[in-house]
């Protein structure tokens, strides 16, 4: 395997794996060097699963994402769904990026492209610059069923392409939390960060989903994993093929994630507002910092958007999401005691390269 010219250490995406219950993203450091192509972790699969995974471990990547600017860096995974180069992955996983290079289990490393994306659901499509046929997994005709083995292949913890095996608990997952897609596979094998944009597969080697976001306990352990289910044909995948990029619609602010909901009156509390955003041209204000980022002062609360009553976070981004890009709504919010109205037009969040909430 070929020694990448990136950075000698990359920051494993993981804007998907959060910590329950206070929700903030878990970054890891990993060493840099070549993927380690190994056997299979030893005693850890059935005689048929480790079968499986021999067949489709061929036809399933490891994704690196950097950006040059900001000089983020990370590791993800994906998977080809066609023979002329097609990589399904996890939006999260190169939403940072502008770089993406895929990595092969027969060694060979391949620039590639963003060809679509929906970022409510946490899917893209990337497209591999390199002459195929490359070996790919077939999408599932069906919706699966709860109960059901499923194997998935990933690229957490240094390891390269290797099996996680686990049980369908549930169709159709809430996040609880507007900014996770919603309607997702509920599995308890044991995924981690690096995992992510990976497939999951069920016992005919059909892909029946998109690793996206996890859940884990106070000591760090998986409690549940989630994937985006995937359908071949249906109107996600169809999408994709056909090259639709979707993004979310934002203000251009960051929130306060400790204060938000626990104000009176409750709301989402503006932590920073992004210079040049829509929230920028409204005037909407901050909070405001000491040199050592001591709180002096909390930025203006949002409490309602589109006339609807938001009380924390959540509720404010769930309404927001429930618009479209260029969609115009009217923002009520509190500035001290004051309460006070603004309209503002909603842009895509791929559009403020600053944002990063």
């Amino acid at each position: 395997m070929r020694l990448s010219p990136w950075l000698p250490v990359l920051l494993i995406l993981a804007l998907g794996a959060y910590l329950l219950p206070n929700w903030q993203p878990k970054f890891d450091l990993v060493p840099r060097g070549s993927p380690q192509v190994s056997a299979t972790l030893p005693g850890t699969l059935p005689e048929a699963t480790q079968a499986l995974f021999e067949k489709v471990r061929p036809a399933t990547v490891r994704v690196e994402s950097l950006d040059p600017r900001t000089r983020e860096a990370g590791i993800g995974t994906g998977f080809f769904i066609s023979d002329t180069g097609q990589v399904l992955t996890a939006y999260h996983v190169v939403s940072l990026g502008t770089l993406f290079q895929i990595s092969t289990l027969d060694g060979k490393s391949y620039r590639a492209k963003v060809t679509a994306f929906d970022a409510r659901a946490d899917v893209a499509l990337l497209e591999v610059q390199g002459r195929g046929p490359f070996p790919f997994l077939p999408l599932a005709a069906r919706a699966p069923r709860v109960g059901e083995t499923v194997l998935a292949v990933g690229n957490s913890g240094g390891d390269f392409l290797q099996p996680r095996r686990g049980e369908l608990l549930r169709l159709g997952a809430s996040a609880g939390r507007a900014d996770f897609p919603q309607g997702t596979l509920e599995m308890n094998a044991p995924l981690a960060p690096g995992d992510s944009g990976g497939p999951i597969i069920d016992g005919l080697g059909n892909a029946i989903g998109v690793v996206s976001y996890i859940s884990v306990d106070s000591s760090g352990i998986t409690r549940r994993s989630y994937a985006v289910p995937v359908v071949d044909g249906d109107n996600l995948i169809t999408a994709l093929r056909t090259g639709e990029k979707r993004d979310v619609p934002v203000l251009g602010i960051r929130y306060d994630g400790v204060h938000s909901g626990l104000t009176t009156p409750a709301g989402m509390v503006i932590a920073e507002v992004v210079e040049g955003s829509p929230a920028d041209q409204a005037g909407l204000v901050g909070s405001a910092y000491d040199e050592n980022g001591n709180l002096l002062s909390l930025g203006d609360i949002i409490t309602t958007v589109g006339g609807q009553r938001t009380r924390d976070t959540n509720e404010a981004l769930t309404a927001l999401r429930s618009a479209e890009v260029g969609d115009t709504v009217t923002i009520g919010y509190v500035r001290g005691e004051q309460p006070r109205e603004t309209r503002i037009t909603l842009v895509a969040k791929a559009s403020l390269p600053d944002l990063r909430e």
